[in-house]
This record gives structure tokens, C-alpha cells and sequence, in this order.
């Protein structure tokens, strides 16, 4: 059977523990409703809204980079994950709400119930996450 396992892509006991742990918790954001919540908290602490398209292979690409910025100092920021291929409402509404303009990949930062930052394609790499903390 280790042939198997080699051939296709089990790993073994060794590769699993040296994995990456992940500091990055997404909270899924499907709901208008879930947008005031975002505006509350946001008086508090920074809110972060990443908004994805699933059929874009640079929205791909980006997003994998994005996970990787996070290490245990950002643990505790919240992160939404807007799937704006199937929430195009909420899309649209993140837009008016936090006057931006709609852009995918894209990065919003939330402070005080606006937009303090907001990044799109590869210039969401270059974010400075530790600025929202």
C-alpha cells in the first residue's frame, strides 16, 4: 500500500505534523444582515472583508498568497469571506455601504463603520496586516 499512498498524495505521519498551523479564521459573510453587525463591531476593532470570485484563477491565486500573511500576532482579527459569485447582493451592498468600488480580488478594512483601507488583486499581498490589530 505505500506505493499507493506515495502515488497519490497521502501523507505520511512526518509530512502531516510539519504542515503550517493557520492564525486565519474566516467567517463567512452571506447575509445583508450581517453587514450592521460588521458596522458595530467595527467601532471596537478592525473588520476585514475579503470578497472572492470562485471562477477567477488570479482571485485564486491571491487569496491562497492572503492566508499565507497571517501568523499568530493576527489571530484574533475578524475576516470575512464574501463568495460574491453567489452573495452578489451582499457584494453590491458592501460597495455602497463602505463606498468603494466594486473590485475581485478585493480587500476591505472596516473602522468606525467605513472604509479605512482597501486593496485589490495583487496589492492585497502587500497589506500590512499588523496595522489593524
Amino acid at each position: 500500500m505505500g506505493i499507493f499512498n506515495n502515488m497519490f498524495g497521502n501523507k505520511t505521519e512526518n509530512e502531516s505534523k510539519t504542515e503550517k498551523k493557520s492564525f486565519l479564521n474566516w467567517l463567512p459573510l452571506t447575509s445583508l444582515e450581517q453587514l450592521e453587525t460588521i458596522k458595530e463591531k467595527s467601532n471596537t476593532e478592525a473588520i476585514l472583508i475579503f470578497k472572492h470570485s470562485t471562477r477567477c484563477g488570479i482571485s485564486s491565486m491571491v487569496i491562497k498568497q492572503f492566508e499565507k500573511l497571517f501568523t499568530e500576532e493576527h489571530q484574533n482579527l475578524k475576516v470575512y469571506y464574501l463568495d460574491l459569485l453567489n452573495y452578489r447582493n451582499v457584494s453590491d451592498e458592501v460597495g455602497a455601504k463602505f463606498h468603494v468600488m466594486h473590485q475581485s480580488p478585493q480587500l476591505i478594512v472596516v473602522r468606525n463603520g467605513v472604509s479605512v483601507h482597501d486593496a485589490a488583486h495583487n496589492d492585497i499581498t502587500q497589506t500590512n496586516l499588523s496595522r489593524f490589530i
